[in-house]
């Protein structure tokens, strides 16, 4: 991932045109293009703030076809802020759907699926699930020790999720 204050200040500028149109075509043009610091998160904020389907659409795209494995950094750091739900949901989603190696971040995903909401909870055991070959034996215990002293995960809707993550984690 490269630095570039000046494809960050113009990809600010597209986002603050109210042209859905333009806005779309910048959005698909960032996938062809090597990819630069901030991108992600200037992008998940316009996602968070934005009504427009097509919009949030093109940036779900982006997200789900990452392919540098460095913007896997970025993607955690927008996943720890306080966001609205669909926000955060789409975020863990892109994890499992670009491909990339989340396996580093599981403790990360394993809050965030105890204190997330239901969606989001599928979404970190998707991750998680599809990581556990590449976790020591430390780190699914390091998991597994914060799934048991978590307050969240004890009687909610995710109840029937977090017996399957334990299953998972036990394998």
């Amino acid at each position: 991932m490269i630095k570039s204050e000046k494809k960050l200040k113009e990809l600010v500028t597209v986002l603050k045109n109210d042209d859905n149109i333009l806005i779309s075509e910048a959005i698909g043009l960032l996938r062809e293009e090597q990819p630069f610091e901030g991108a992600i998160g200037i992008l998940t904020s316009f996602y968070n703030n934005s009504d427009d389907r097509s919009i949030r659409k093109a940036i779900e795209g982006f997200m789900n076809d990452l392919k540098d494995q460095s913007g896997s950094v970025e993607v955690i750091n927008e996943i720890r802020k306080k966001w609205n739900p669909s926000t955060t949901s789409m975020l863990v989603s892109s994890c499992w759907q670009s491909g990339l190696d989340y396996s580093e971040y599981s403790t990360d995903l394993t809050e965030i699926f105890l204190s997330g909401d239901y969606v989001t909870a599928i979404e970190c055991l998707t991750v998680i699930e599809e990581s556990i070959h590449k976790l020591s034996n430390e780190k699914k215990k390091e998991i597994l020790k914060i799934i048991d002293e978590s307050p969240a995960g004890i009687k909610n809707e995710k109840t029937e999720l977090r017996l399957e993550l334990l299953s998972i984690l036990r394998r």
